[in-house]
């Protein structure tokens, strides 16, 4: 998955320059609003708030908007309901593509982003077209700078319960089963480890590879998908050259 985490660890960089222009806010109040309305505002006896709250002060994200997100969706406003949407496609190069999305209009939101595929040489498909291809994984990212050697980070993941290790682009990539990802973060942050990211995620059994005007094309689509205000997280099966990712 080497290809796939460069990428992701270049939306982890883009993510912290949105972050400090307030651009990512609204999607992390979208997702604390949705955890509350689905789980309760209490985030020790709900799993996906405390996620979407550790996500947002890993961005920075002030407490005040933190708090109005939550009260939001302990109201009833109709105007905060958001539907949870699975998008599957392909890309340029017959890349799988998986979209979460979150949305208070599922026609506006099926009509934008078919246009975003359609006009980057991709296309929307049918529901369950590609998620075979994905395995959900909780995904916790750690800067190589100031973490452990290779060999003491993975014993510790692996005794806290992770199931595999990656480094790759300056990073660490831990892989964990889902209902694991809360205890190994926990035992990572005891230990002093920095973490950059930690989230629920779908990760590819395999990558294909795409080069060329093809991987330009992909990464045009990426970075539409990226900036729509629906689109919540997006994950592929592709492996992208080393100086496309380095240069974009």
């Amino acid at each position: 998955m080497a290809g796939h985490s460069k990428w992701a660890n270049r939306k982890h960089r883009k993510a912290r320059q949105d972050a400090k222009k307030g651009k990512i806010f609204s999607k992390l109040s979208r997702e604390i609003i949705t955890a509350v309305r689905q789980g309760g505002g209490d985030p020790d006896a709900n799993p996906r708030l405390r996620l979407a709250l550790e996500r947002a002060r890993q961005f920075s994200m002030p407490a005040e908007n933190i708090e109005r997100a939550i009260k939001r969706g302990l109201g009833q406003s109709e105007a905060d309901a958001y539907e949870e949407l699975i998008y599957e496609g392909y890309g340029p190069g017959g890349v799988a593509l998986m979209l979460e999305i979150l949305t208070d209009n599922r026609n506006r939101s099926a009509s934008e982003i078919r246009h975003i595929f359609a006009k980057h040489g991709g296309n929307l498909g049918e529901s369950g077209c590609v998620a075979w291809m994905f395995d959900r994984k909780g995904v916790i990212t750690v800067p190589t700078q100031g973490a452990p050697g290779e060999d003491d980070l993975l014993l510790l993941a692996v005794e806290a319960g992770a199931e595999d290790l990656k480094q790759d682009d300056g990073f660490y990539t831990i892989y964990t089963d889902p209902d694991d990802l809360h205890r190994v973060r926990e035992a990572l942050e005891k230990a002093g480890v920095p973490i950059e990211d930690a989230a629920l995620r779908m990760v590819p059994k395999t990558e294909v590879k795409v080069e060329g005007k093809e991987a330009e094309q992909l990464l045009r689509l990426l970075d539409a998908l990226e900036d729509h205000d629906d689109v919540q997280e997006i994950y592929g099966n592709f492996e992208l050259p080393d100086e496309m990712l380095v240069e974009s």
